[in-house]
């Protein structure tokens, strides 16, 4: 039993994980307290969506009403044959048998995948605005896409993921100076004070194996024992499976080789998914719609090839060609098994663990903007000729290539040179994620790998343009 007490902070009460800080619950607030439409939370099976708003509920409102349409079925009947809004809302309330007070009241809908009727419920709720409205769903296994469909006007969506770089740093104790000095450095492009650096170090060693599910490191929390945590994150594992089989009978086979062989494909020298390790005669045709499925239900995270590393690197795009990767680190070194966990914790720099930490950078940089759901994928570039880059993505305008190094040989990058050496690329420059300080060399920085949280996406700037109707 191997029980791992991280030096930075000390146990922690079980109580204490309601502090935990997610990003999601800011944004939760401020849209129920600002915005008239109903929101949808939505993300895979177990990242948080209803601990979050239930939190954030009992923070801004006086009443709370929940309704989960998996535990109580019985209430998608009092969506059937309503007569409009003040009919549906005197159902709820004779359903949950609490007041509805006006202004005062948020009602939580959970699960909604299982009640269709909602999609056009929700519209005739938000147009009678005495009420705040948050539906959750899960994606694993369901389709959103009529609850998307509701018009303009009536709801938004925010997408969780599990706990990111930054929120698991929070979760364990770091503090908001260290926090501060360390995006100052990446910012300025300076190394970071040596004692931290090491101990950020052992913090990723330690996210690595407790990845950011909840309830895996709510089970760290509470007790600092990894043998818990592989245990709280094999039953996550075993749970989505359980759904794959429930949710596409069609595919649920080829959904779950698929979901199999991840951890063993990043690990291949080739890191791309390789069909014939599913079958020697298969086709992509065949297998598409269950890459998709495990793409959708948000327990994949797909890297596609680019033919060339140019923007915009969406006209390059191989959708045939493709990596894998697992929504979450923890469950990823949770699938491997053996004594990884020992293997992960140790700081010696000649074990090299390159799938574990490019699946940390893809899974950064997908909840970070870089996201087909937010325009931009995560693609990555491998030639005969030039070699692989680990991913490439759009950035400030341009192609911004990442490199992922789990070794000491962190300065052997062919593929990247000579990508950098193409005067046809144009490359102004790029990274290399790496257990070094931060180091500058030409048009290459060297950042440790903890410094991946804080490379987001860009907003893209407005733009006003008026014209000039002057002499016409």
């Amino acid at each position: 039993m191997l029980v791992f007490k991280q030096k930075i902070v000390p146990l922690y009460p079980q109580s204490l994980f309601d502090m935990v800080k997610r990003k999601a619950d800011e944004l939760i607030r401020n849209f129920i307290l600002n915005d008239r439409r109903s929101l949808l939370v939505t993300g895979a099976r177990q990242v948080g969506k209803t601990f979050s708003i239930r939190k954030v509920g009992k923070e801004c409102f006086d009443n709370v009403v929940e309704i989960n349409f998996v535990e109580q079925p019985d209430a998608i009947e009092l969506f059937s044959e309503q007569k409009g809004a003040k009919d549906l809302l005197l159902r709820l309330s004779a359903f949950t048998k609490k007041p509805l007070v006006p202004g005062k009241t948020l009602i939580f809908f959970d699960e909604v995948q299982e009640c269709k009727e909602i999609v056009t419920a929700i519209k005739f709720l938000v147009d009678e605005g005495s009420y705040k409205y948050v539906m959750s769903g899960s994606l694993l296994g369901v389709e959103l896409d009529d609850l998307r469909s509701v018009p303009v006007g009536y709801m938004d969506e925010i997408e969780m993921y599990p706990l990111d770089l930054m929120e698991f740093f929070e979760a364990i104790g770091i503090g908001i100076d260290v926090i501060s000095h360390l995006r100052t450095c990446f910012e300025e492009k300076r190394p970071v004070d040596e004692f931290i650096h090491k101990r950020m170090l052992e913090a990723i060693r330690l996210y690595l194996i407790v990845g950011g599910m909840p309830a895996a490191v709510q089970k760290y929390l509470d007790t600092n024992n990894l043998r818990r945590v592989y245990e709280e994150q094999r039953g996550i594992i075993r749970t989505y499976k359980r759904d794959i089989t429930q949710y596409d009978h069609d595919h649920k086979l080829q959904i779950e080789e698929i979901y199999d062989l991840i951890p063993s494909e990043l690990n291949a020298k080739n890191k791309r998914f390789i069909l014939k390790e599913l079958n020697e005669k298969a086709r992509f045709s065949k297998y598409e719609d269950s890459f998709l499925w495990l793409r959708d239900a948000g327990v994949a995270i797909p890297a596609y090839n680019v033919e060339e590393p140019r923007v915009p690197l969406l006209l390059n795009k191989q959708r045939n060609l493709f990596k894998l990767f697992l929504n979450d680190v923890g469950l990823l070194a949770a699938m491997y098994g053996g004594n990884i966990q020992a293997r992960l914790l140790s700081p010696n720099p000649n074990i090299n663990f390159g799938s574990v930490f490019e699946n940390l950078v893809a899974q950064e940089l997908y909840a970070h903007g870089f996201s087909e759901a937010q325009q931009h994928s995560l693609y990555y570039f491998n030639s005969k000729k030039q070699g692989e880059l680990d991913f490439v993505v759009e950035y400030v305008g341009n192609m911004l290539p990442i490199e992922v190094k789990s070794g000491k040989d962190y300065e052997r990058h062919n593929a990247l040179s000579n990508v950098m050496e193409n005067e046809e690329y144009a490359v102004p420059m790029a990274y290399v994620f790496c257990q070094e300080n931060v180091q500058t060399k030409g048009r290459v920085i060297y950042y440790p790998i903890y410094m991946i949280t804080f490379f987001e996406q860009t907003q893209a700037e407005e733009k006003v343009y008026k014209f000039d109707l002057t002499g016409l």
